[in-house]
């Protein structure tokens, strides 16, 4: 199943590409299953073979699913950067991570656990340790999107915090791929 999805997110943007939209990267989770094969790097090339150059894929990698095995998944990641995917650790602040690692991973973006965003209005400890992400992310030069961002207050509030990026339902709920493509297509 991960392989299709990585495949079938190739193949989309590509699609999209074909038919004059501009559209945004795609990004893929990847499943530990998935990341402990051995052929995991060979899989990912031959599925974003599909799509167009360059790769207009990012991988999503939860934090836990990293620590599981530090240095294979180092090295792993490493061979699938230089495919020209671009990752992210996903659900960041959820696991136990090793902030020595974290300086390590060929990763690109950092992105804030919903269960941060949907309670840092009502608890300052919360919005500290926002901030506290956002700033460590930056320092290491990585971008941060905040998940669940769900209205304007958390929006105001993150942008304040300088994040960089934001997903949620503020912007758009899960569509099907017509409605995606009617919201991608440049307004005439």
């Amino acid at each position: 199943v991960g392989s299709w999805a990585l495949r079938r997110a190739a193949l989309d943007h590509r699609a999209w590409v074909e038919k004059g939209i501009n559209p945004p990267r795609v990004a893929v989770n990847v499943s530990a299953i998935q990341l402990r094969q051995r052929d995991f790097v060979d899989i990912v090339e031959r599925a974003v073979m599909e799509g167009v150059a360059p790769v207009a894929i990012d991988l999503e990698i939860t934090e836990s699913l990293v620590m599981e095995d530090v240095e294979a998944t180092i090295e792993k990641l490493k061979r699938v950067r230089a495919l020209g995917i671009r990752m992210a650790i996903d659900d960041f602040g959820t696991g136990y991570s090793s902030l020595a690692y974290l300086a390590k991973l060929p990763v690109e973006t950092l992105k804030i656990d919903r269960s941060f965003v949907i309670t840092m209005l009502k608890d300052i400890d919360t919005a500290t340790l926002v901030q506290t992400v956002i700033t460590l992310a930056h320092s290491l030069k990585l971008t941060v999107v905040a998940e669940g961002v769900d209205s304007e207050e958390q929006a105001k509030i993150l942008k304040l915090l300088r994040c960089d990026q934001m997903q949620g339902y503020l912007f758009s709920k899960p569509l099907p791929e017509d409605q995606l493509v009617m919201l991608l297509r440049p307004a005439r």
